[in-house]
């Protein structure tokens, strides 16, 4: 089974050389197909849902969101007064979410290109990861928790693919991007393997399933990590 850093290597290829494009304009307003958008209004519904999770005002706190992609939710974030660290795998994600930013937001985000963890800096009251964590295995995700948990003292919310015939049914179908662009594989999981997965590696917190997003192609479920490593 391939290990955090060779997928993590994956998903930086497809996001920085294959699909950058498509990922540009399914987050944009532009016009798309109908299976693109409604994966499209299934992120707009799970970024409401996370951001639900995080007080309306976020004035004095320090965010990171790890794995940005191109800036919504940073955005977002910083709009409720966060000072907010996006970090992402892929420069030119970042690189949009960049050009992105509304005027006036200059000093409120910190835009980095890198690891979520590995290229960032300091401790932070939340962390949010939107469909970042979903081409790792649970260990692995297990892993990034229990390395957070020294650097996050409040949250970190997060989302998985859910274990479903029919997630399953529509990944092996291919139907959402044209096979030269096509994503690394999804790892499916249920709240239960990534709580074992937490146990074995002795991480210490709780673990609460928040809930689950479906929209045409774009289905994701919504988990809550609070640490107890200080």
């Amino acid at each position: 089974m391939p290990d955090y850093a060779a997928t993590r290597d994956r998903v930086e290829h497809y996001f920085d050389r294959s699909a950058t494009k498509t990922w540009e304009r399914l987050t944009s307003d532009a016009p798309v197909s109908g299976i693109r958008a409604t994966v499209r209004a299934g992120r707009d519904q799970m970024r409401d849902l996370l951001l639900a999770q995080l007080p309306d005002d976020l004035r004095g706190a320090r965010i990171l969101d790890a794995g940005c992609g191109t800036g919504a939710l940073a955005v977002e974030l910083a709009q409720r007064g966060a000072d907010v660290v996006a970090a992402d795998i892929s420069p030119a994600l970042i690189e949009i979410a960049r050009k992105r930013m509304p005027t006036g937001m200059h000093g409120k985000i910190n835009w980095i290109a890198g690891d979520m963890l590995e290229a960032t800096r300091g401790e932070f009251d939340h962390a949010v990861a939107m469909d970042s964590l979903i081409y790792y295995d649970a260990r692995d995700i297990a892993a990034l928790l229990g390395r957070a948990a020294h650097r996050v003292s409040g949250k970190f919310i997060f989302t998985v693919a859910p274990r479903t015939p029919a997630l399953m049914a529509m990944w092996r179908v291919g139907k959402l991007f044209p096979r030269a662009d096509r994503s690394p594989t999804m790892v499916p999981h249920t709240v239960a393997g990534v709580a074992s997965a937490l146990r074995t590696a002795g991480i210490k917190g709780n673990l609460r399933d928040i809930a689950r997003v479906k929209s045409g192609f774009y289905i994701s479920n919504a988990l809550v990590f609070e640490g107890s490593a200080k």
